[in-house]
């Protein structure tokens, strides 16, 4: 029985989200990516250099899920307007995917989020990415399609809303 609980993440933790990334990225986007836009996507955000410019140039907090002593995931938010925060990121491991740790960190975000005014949490998702349907079962709604460039790769996501309630 998996026991979770969350760390607000400091620039201290930026090996560890490259730990449990380095574990995810790949698996997640084999199906649905090249394996040159995986790996120049993965060196861009994923960076020591890229993740320390996100959390102190970009504003995005970090949340760090455990299992007991172990990380198991994270996720990343910003304010971007007044009562609207993004969903920057949110990943479990492949092994923890279906024990609740994903709803587990999702809550937390949310949680946080209204700590700080937020009212409504967007996010952006792959069209192709299976998370979505678990983005829909949380609550989440499609409210618009983009294709925005990254180098010279395209993310194809839709934009998922959800309002928050006090």
């Amino acid at each position: 029985m998996p026991s979770f609980s969350i760390k607000h993440g400091t620039l201290a933790d930026i090996p560890t989200v490259i730990s449990i990334q380095e574990k995810i990225w790949e698996p997640t986007y084999r199906e649905i990516l090249s394996a040159e836009q995986i790996v120049y996507m993965f060196e861009k955000i994923y960076s020591a250099e890229a993740l320390e410019n996100q959390m102190t140039e970009d504003g995005q907090h970090f949340l760090l899920l455990f299992d007991a002593e172990t990380a198991v995931g994270f996720a990343a938010v910003s304010q971007e307007e007044p009562d609207y925060f993004k969903l920057h990121k949110i990943y479990v491991l492949p092994a923890m995917q279906g024990t609740g740790a994903g709803k587990y960190l999702l809550g937390a975000v949310e949680q946080y989020v209204k700590s700080v005014g937020g009212k409504k949490l967007a996010l952006h998702v792959n069209r192709y990415n299976k998370a979505r349907s678990f983005y829909e079962k949380m609550n989440f709604v499609t409210v618009e399609e983009v294709d925005i460039p990254i180098g010279p790769y395209w993310m194809n996501d839709f934009i998922m809303l959800k309002q928050l309630e006090s």
